[in-house]
Parts: structure tokens; sequence; C-alpha cells
């Protein structure tokens, strides 16, 4: 299995796998349309640039506690981060290249996928304090946690695996080997109970979606997108049930009925797309573009893009807090986090002139 080098190093290699299923059926593919948001009339608008540690990847939020955690590769730290301050307030050593992180709302817990040392580093979100390592395959590059089974997710690249942890024992409690290439990024649907997975596919125009029974922890159904580029982010909008998943320099954005696992859009992004994440309470999603720094926001309901938001230089991370209706976004090289806030919430702040467009 060929190994893929991390965003700091400036590339991703293609990998061998197998594969389970096809799912195909693609529509006519959507027309970009990719207006810059401007400070008069902005539908997105950065707010805040926060200075954290070294080459930030990965970034999560806990919407309850407002509280902010960017993953830094190159200086093996979490920064914490108050959301109602856009200050750090905390800074938590943990593995070695740590590369994403994901929050347990309900237990207040933090999980960090470290690629450099093989493990996970769960973090007690009151304290601040790592309260345990746990062991899981080789280069994880990707977590996520369902809240209502109180289980995480890893997605081990290099193994070609899926480590189940329980949040409440911090232990390994099952390891998937869901075939398809190697996993890349993951993501959860707490209302479905499904797991799904961007992989890095089984060579040129083959880069599926796995989709994983949380109950039982099988696949259920490959989605293959016949795309000319890798899988490099997925996410999942639960309250419509559609997933989203990006191709890296195809800089395509997938959108999947969950209900059929048939895709019905393809929308063109940028120059380059890395991550994804959906907002639920605004039905927009936000998407990552590292060659031109930038973010794009689409319209969930239409899937057209709407807005084009300048961040900092080579932003990886995506997350949004619904409550707040901010987005945030780790910038590996300039050590930042952008904070994003939208429309709706500008609106109830500013006044609805700085949210004319539809």
């Amino acid at each position: 299995m060929m190994r893929v080098t991390r965003w700091s190093a400036g590339l991703i290699a293609a990998v061998a796998g197998g594969m389970v299923t096809v799912v195909t059926g693609l529509p006519a593919a959507s027309a970009a349309h990719a207006p810059v948001a401007s400070p008069a009339g902005a539908l997105v608008e950065v707010v805040a640039t926060i200075p954290v540690g070294d080459v930030p990847h990965g970034v999560a939020v806990d919407p309850r506690t407002r509280t902010i955690y960017s993953a830094n590769e190159g200086s093996g730290t979490v920064s914490v981060i108050s959301g109602r301050t856009n200050t750090v307030t905390a800074t938590v050593a943990v593995g070695s290249g740590p590369d994403a992180v994901a929050v347990n709302p309900r237990s207040n817990t933090v999980y960090v996928a470290n690629d450099g040392s093989d493990t996970v580093s769960v973090i007690n979100g009151r304290t601040s304090t790592v309260v345990a390592t746990v062991p899981v395959g080789s280069f994880p590059t990707a977590v996520a946690v369902n809240p209502r089974t109180n289980t995480v997710y890893v997605a081990n690249d290099s193994s070609g695996s899926v480590s189940v942890i329980s949040g409440r024992t911090n232990t390994v409690t099952a390891t998937i080997h869901p075939g398809g290439g190697d996993p890349f990024d993951i993501a959860v649907n707490p209302r479905t109970n499904t797991v799904y997975l961007a992989s890095l596919g089984t060579g040129n125009d083959r880069f599926p979606v796995l989709v994983i029974n949380g109950q039982t922890n099988t696949v259920a159904a490959t989605i293959t997108l016949h795309d000319r580029d890798l899988l490099s982010g997925i996410a999942v909008n639960p309250r419509t049930n559609t997933v989203y998943a990006v191709s890296d320099f195809a800089h395509h954005v997938w959108v999947i009925n969950a209900n059929t696992n048939a895709v019905v859009a393809r929308v063109s992004v940028g120059t380059q797309t890395f991550r994804v994440a959906a907002d639920p309470h605004a039905n927009t999603i936000y998407v990552t573009d590292p060659g031109s720094g930038t973010v794009s926001v689409l319209n969930g309901r239409t899937n057209a893009v709407v807005a084009t938001v300048k961040v900092g230089s080579r932003p990886l991370g995506v997350t949004i807090n619904p409550r707040a209706a901010t987005a945030y976004v780790a910038n590996s090289a300039s050590n930042t986090v952008s904070v994003l806030r939208s429309c709706r919430h500008l609106a109830a702040a500013t006044g609805p002139a700085r949210c004319h467009r539809k």
C-alpha cells in the first residue's frame, strides 16, 4: 500500500485497493458560480484571524461550550480557542503529527488523530488535559464522532482500516477493513447511525465513498465516483441526509442523496478542494481551497456556489458551529484559524444590508 504524504509536504499520492459495489447515474455537472464576498453585502465574512500552533490541519468545535480545537501537526499540539473571545485559552501537547480532531459535545470530550504516532489522544474538554491515548491503525488521517452512541471512528490511511473506539472506555472495540482503497476522511450521520468514508480508491477514475452501518460495522454500500482525482474530504448534513465528497485537484464537490446512495450533482468549485463541512441549520456547505487560499460556500438547496471568501494561506480543515452561524478554517501555511460568520448571524448583528445577496 502506498502511503499518502501529508499536506504539509505539499502532495497527495494515489493508492491501490479493493472495491465492493458501484452506484452510478450522475446527472449533468452543475455549473459553478462563485461570487467573491465583499465587505458591503457579503454572504460570509472573515471576522477574526487567530494565531495557533505550527501547521494547523484539522479543526473542530463544541457548539455547546463554543470552544474550538485546532490540531497543529507541526508542533504536536492542540490549540484551545474560546469562541466568545476568539483567543487561545490553552495549548495541549498530544501525539506526533496531529492531523485531525473531532468533538463529542454530549460528553465534552475531544479526540485527536496523530498520524505520526498512530494514536488518538483523548482530551477532557473541561480541563483541557489528555486523559487517554488510544493506539489505532497506521497513519490515522481523520476522526469522527457519533455523540448519540458515544462512538469514535478513525480513518487509518496506511493500514486501509477504520478503528472503532468506545467513548465510554477509550478502547478500540472493532477494526473495519472496508476495502475500496485507503481511507482518507470520515463523517458520521448520528440520526441514521451511518458512517461515510472517503477513499483514495483503486486507481484512476475510481474513487469510492464507502457507506458503513454503524450498528454492524459492515460496509452497506459503495458509491463509486468516476472522477480524475482523489477524494480528500467528506461531510454529511444529518437534517437533509445529504453527503458531500470533494475531489482534490479536480476541484469537484459530489452531492449524494444518502436515502438512495445516488449521486445527484457534481459542482465545480475553486481551483483545488481539500475538506468540506455542512451547516445543518442553514443548509450551507463550506469547502476549503488550499491552492487559492479561499473557502467556497454552497447553497445546499440549489447546489450553487453563493460566496467565495479569502482566508489564510493553504486552508485545510473546516468546521461549523451551526448555533452561532460561524465557521472555522485551519490555515496550514499561515499558522492561523480564520473565523467566518454567515449572513444569518450578520443580519441579526449589523442589519440586513450586509446580507442583500441571495
